[in-house]
């Protein structure tokens, strides 16, 4: 009896073993990001019918925008975002529009976790602006305004058709801001 016991207990202890050492122990594994195919950049120089230029990207699709007579939806093919930009004849003080843009960033603070500007000095095209970059889940990742400082603003915001995860989309971030960049340094008013 004392012997079935044994082997009884040997049994359940080899068994244990066995059990113990065939689960596989997890991985670390490190960060990865969606592999994206970005379209090749090549500029031309858009020229709206409201009096303003820049120089577009290739990817850029710029339509009317139901929103307003100088509001344009300028779509990044192939990446799933929006620019909504709009252009305006200013009917009074030019801290009305800037109050409304910073505004309008202000309602992401929550989201996000970092907020850059960079500051838009033109003098000999009259183009003055402020470009944001909105880090973290936010639905907005990019903001900017533009103005000639007495009769005209402009201003963007971008939008990606995903939920916001910053994380993910940070490779699409980083190659939209060269271009969103590119038209704040080559805007033009005509």
């Amino acid at each position: 009896m004392k012997e079935i016991k044994l082997r009884l207990l040997f049994g359940m202890v080899l068994i244990f073993i066995l059990i113990a050492c065939s689960e596989k122990k997890p991985v670390p594994k490190p960060p990865t990001y969606l592999q994206f195919e970005f379209p090749e950049r090549t500029y031309e120089v858009y020229q709206d019918e409201c009096d303003f230029s820049f120089n577009k990207p290739s990817y850029f699709n710029v339509k009317k925008s139901a929103q307003g007579l100088c509001n344009r939806d300028i779509e990044f093919k192939g990446l799933n975002g929006t620019l909504l930009f709009s252009r305006f004849d200013m009917d009074t003080s030019l801290a009305v529009y800037v109050d409304y843009a910073l505004d309008k960033i202000g309602e992401h603070k929550v989201k996000a976790t970092a907020i850059y500007d960079s500051v838009v000095i033109r003098d000999d095209a009259d183009v003055y602006g402020t470009f944001f970059q909105l880090q973290g889940n936010v639905a907005s990742p990019f903001q900017f305004y533009l103005t000639d400082s007495t009769k005209r603003f402009a201003s963007g915001v971008v939008y990606f058709n995903t939920r916001p995860n910053y994380d993910s989309i940070r490779p699409v971030l980083n190659f939209v801001k060269t271009d969103l960049i590119e038209l704040m340094n080559t805007f033009e008013w005509e």
